[in-house]
């Protein structure tokens, strides 16, 4: 394979997450909307980035010529077959990839999902040839410049990350890891981390405080190498994510996570699983991204988080907590409050007379709309109930 320069990759570099804050969409479900009406559901959410666990036609169909960016990717079971064959990561391209470009915006390319530090070790050693193959298949179809490599890891490939800054990547992972990030880093990759408080708290509650987790008020913690503090979890472990780049030789390399959520229900177990904290969780995370800033050990680093997930997936085996990370109920109504505008199902019939009732109420006050001078803020509640009721019909059909 040609290697690239640092220098020549950074001027190169195609960014797959123009935001700061994305959504998972996952599909293992019998009850989720169609993608049609997916689409519906993140526009009326003004929510521009999302992932996808594939590269299923009918979700690209679907997102073409809506503006919606989209990382697609290429599923754990098929990383052996696309390391050992460059033909099948060509084909694989050209089937997926280059038909749908470019009315939709496909940006990224994830090869496969939490791989090092998984129980597969055969794919451990699979990864970085499949990475290299799909590039190569991207680079020679002239579509590196818009779509971006990557993999995502899980916190499973440290040895430690408290406090922050005595983070290193695992000992039996750092021979697989670091050939990863040397060809990363030469074609301008970002390094992406599952980044879950919620399981970091699950799996020691009773020296993790909950507020600390869930980016409430407390004392949080005190790194005595870097003498930074931090007030939240997910700022500490994207820090430590950077301290494992560092002492790996990449210190320059951005880290984006790539999943974080927090489960609404949950087993016996899992007493943290609740709607009030995913609920406190996702709200108080959507704010910490609406501010556009770094982390203590990287402050000049926008955080970007894909958050976890857009649906509840009700076929996912494991805890009940794996089927209950969802924003969204599946007739598009929001699971919980944290700010966005969902769309919620409902016959037309009921939904037309709710339009009436809302009609009467307005012109009921005809005087005080005539005082204003036939404008304001009865004009724009008329405005809001006809673009609402129209949205609403839309995701119905």
């Amino acid at each position: 394979m040609e290697i690239i320069s640092t220098f020549t990759a950074a001027l190169l570099t195609v960014e797959a997450f123009t935001g700061t804050y994305g959504i998972n969409y996952g599909r293992i479900a019998n009850n989720i909307p169609s993608p049609d009406k997916v689409v519906t559901l993140l526009r009326a959410a003004k929510i521009k980035n999302v992932r996808i666990y594939d590269a299923d036609h009918s979700v690209l169909k679907a997102f073409s010529g809506t503006g919606l960016e989209i990382v697609i990717s290429i599923p754990n079971e098929n990383l052996k077959d696309m390391s050992a064959n460059e033909d099948h990561a060509m084909n694989w391209v050209k089937q997926n990839v280059q038909p749908f470009l470019p009315d939709t915006l496909i940006c990224g390319i994830a090869i496969g999902n939490e791989v090092l530090g998984g129980s597969d070790f055969e794919l451990w050693t699979v990864l970085l040839g499949a990475a290299k193959n799909v590039y190569n298949a991207v680079k020679k179809l002239d579509l590196d410049g818009l779509i971006q490599i990557t993999t995502a890891h899980s916190q499973a490939v440290f040895s430690n990350s408290f406090p922050p800054s005595s983070c290193k990547f695992r000992d039996n992972v750092a021979q697989y890891m670091k050939p990863l990030l040397q060809f990363f880093s030469q074609i301008g990759s970002p390094f992406c981390l599952n980044a879950y408080p919620f399981l970091a708290y699950m799996s020691d509650p009773g020296n993790i405080d909950i507020n600390y987790a869930l980016f409430l008020s407390t004392k949080g913690i005190y790194d005595p190498k870097t003498h930074l503090h931090y007030d939240n979890m997910l700022d500490a472990q994207i820090d430590a994510a950077y301290a494992a780049l560092e002492d790996a030789g990449y210190k320059d390399m951005e880290v984006i996570v790539t999943e974080t959520g927090w489960a609404s229900h949950g087993d016996d177990n899992e007493k943290a699983a609740t709607i009030d904290n995913a609920r406190t969780y996702n709200y108080n995370l959507r704010k910490r991204l609406a501010k556009k800033k770094g982390t203590p050990l990287r402050p000049k680093n926008v955080v970007k988080a894909y958050i976890f997930a857009l649906f509840n997936e009700n076929l996912k085996w494991g805890p009940t907590s794996e089927r209950n990370y969802g924003l969204f109920k599946p007739d598009g109504s929001i699971s919980y409050d944290i700010g966005f505008q969902g769309l919620q199902s409902s016959s037309a019939c009921s939904l037309l007379s709710t339009i009436k009732n809302y009609w009467r109420q307005i012109t009921g006050k005809k005087e005080l709309w005539h005082e204003k001078g036939g404008r304001g803020c009865y004009e724009h509640q008329i405005s809001v109930a006809i673009t609402s009721a129209l949205t609403m019909l839309l995701f119905l059909q």
